[in-house]
């Protein structure tokens, strides 16, 4: 009923895709209420993979680079990755306790993941002819991910768009924007109404023939197709600086800072994306990070209100390597005994640093420490504000004292029970929610 509704509202505004706009009609905008849902979620699994993993270089960028275009363009011929297990891979971002997974639907090199009608240069022409995006669809829905999808708004591969290789110069006089924009509606369009994303994650927004007009036009189609999907900031164009934050002439639903962790920000929802170990597609001997980088990354994203999209690259025969699965598997088990400080949260009041970062829920203020400087942890002051309660959660009961500035001192245990990340809950005499960020 309320979708329906929505509709009704955009049909009565004078919905249409006008690719001369240069700005976002509030009405069609994503409801508040999804994006906050989005944001509950916290933690999720991407997936950068597609034929030139037989090659172990970079997705996209190496097309024309590290590998020769017409080699690169070729590598689908012989793209059998027979170990692919969907159920498998949603099975391995589940028991990390990740909450949504988003694949490489169509990355810079063209390549599409699904059987489209509108590209020859797909999944089906492959020796595998299966379809990799409706099949993890099917095994998020079985598993209770949310399935989301990344897809391009450059291709360096299709000659309608202007620019065909990674270094961005020698535009294409032949090419017809028209056409290619035409084709990705075509596209969306198929990915939408058959495998309904919960979130489409857009990229390569920053190369001078895709225009802002044309962001404007696609997010305007999209939320005719669905008002609730999620658009992340990569969309409009013109705004190569834009992803780690938004403002209000940037097209999307939330910023996507890159390789780092965003800054704390209780206004606009943002999603830390970062590679599990240095590439975003396979490689060979990957140098992968440690336990304790991955789990403070997450703890430390959270702490600035912000979700994290956690990559792998998946091999060849399309298995994820087991060494990603295991520290994967690992930072499950560390959510087992510690989720409640991280899903549903808010992130603050205090700004993360190396020692804690902090999050909260109701009147609980949860405290990440990730290092036992001294024997106490001295907390900024919290003023009028009381500390009812302070304990390791799941464990035993901590001592504390607040001064009359409201300044927090936690006594450390002399082992902390988690090398990587142990959690201390404050109870609060208020809605921790509701306290202002600390300077």
């Amino acid at each position: 009923m309320k979708r329906l509704f929505t509709l009704l509202i955009l049909l009565a505004v004078g919905f249409q895709s006008n690719a001369q706009t240069t700005s976002i009609d509030p009405w069609i905008k994503t409801p508040a209420n999804v994006l906050n849902d989005f944001m509950d979620q916290r933690f999720g699994l991407f997936i950068h993979w597609g034929p030139v993993a037989l090659r172990g270089t970079e997705i996209g960028w190496s097309r024309g680079t590290n590998v020769p275009t017409a080699e690169y363009d070729q590598l689908y011929k012989e793209f059998n990755p027979v170990l692919f297990n969907a159920e498998e891979w949603v099975k391995t971002a589940k028991n990390a306790g990740m909450k949504y997974l988003t694949i490489t639907a169509k990355h810079h090199d063209g390549f599409c993941l699904w059987p489209t009608k509108f590209s020859d240069y797909n999944i089906m022409n492959s020796p595998y002819k299966k379809d990799i995006v409706g099949e993890l669809a099917k095994a998020c829905k079985k598993y209770g991910l949310k399935f989301c999808v990344y897809f391009t708004v450059l291709d360096w591969h299709d000659p309608n768009y202007p620019i065909h290789l990674p270094d961005g110069k020698n535009p294409d006089p032949k090419a017809d924007m028209n056409k290619f924009v035409s084709t990705m509606k075509n596209q969306l369009q198929e990915i939408v109404t058959k495998y309904h994303p919960y979130m489409l994650w857009f990229d390569g927004n920053w190369e001078s023939p895709w225009k802002n007009e044309y962001g404007v036009d696609i997010y305007t189609f999209l939320k005719k197709l669905d008002p609730n999907v999620i658009i992340n900031n990569r969309i409009g164009g013109g705004q190569p600086n834009s992803h780690p934050k938004l403002s209000p002439e940037i097209i999307g639903d939330y910023a996507t800072p890159e390789q780092k962790i965003g800054e704390l920000n209780m206004k606009d929802p943002w999603e830390t994306c970062m590679t599990i170990c240095q590439q975003w597609a396979w490689k060979p001997n990957d140098k992968l990070k440690s336990l304790k980088e991955c789990i403070q990354t997450l703890a430390k994203t959270s702490g600035g209100n912000g979700n994290l999209l956690f990559n792998v690259g998946p091999m060849p025969d399309g298995r994820i390597e087991q060494r990603q699965v295991s520290r994967l598997k690992e930072m499950g088990e560390w959510l087992n005994t510690y989720g409640e400080s991280i899903y549903g949260t808010k992130g603050g009041p205090f700004k993360p640093n190396e020692i804690f970062a902090a999050t909260r829920k109701g009147n609980k203020l949860y405290i990440h420490v990730f290092e036992r400087k001294s024997t106490n942890l001295v907390l900024p002051a919290l003023q009028g504000v009381q500390v009812n309660k302070a304990y390791l959660l799941k464990g035993s009961n901590i001592m504390h004292n607040q001064d009359a500035s409201g300044v927090i001192t936690l006594q450390l245990p002399a082992q902390l029970p988690n090398a990587e990340d142990s959690v201390i809950v404050l109870e609060l005499n208020t809605n921790a929610e509701n306290l202002p960020v600390q300077s």
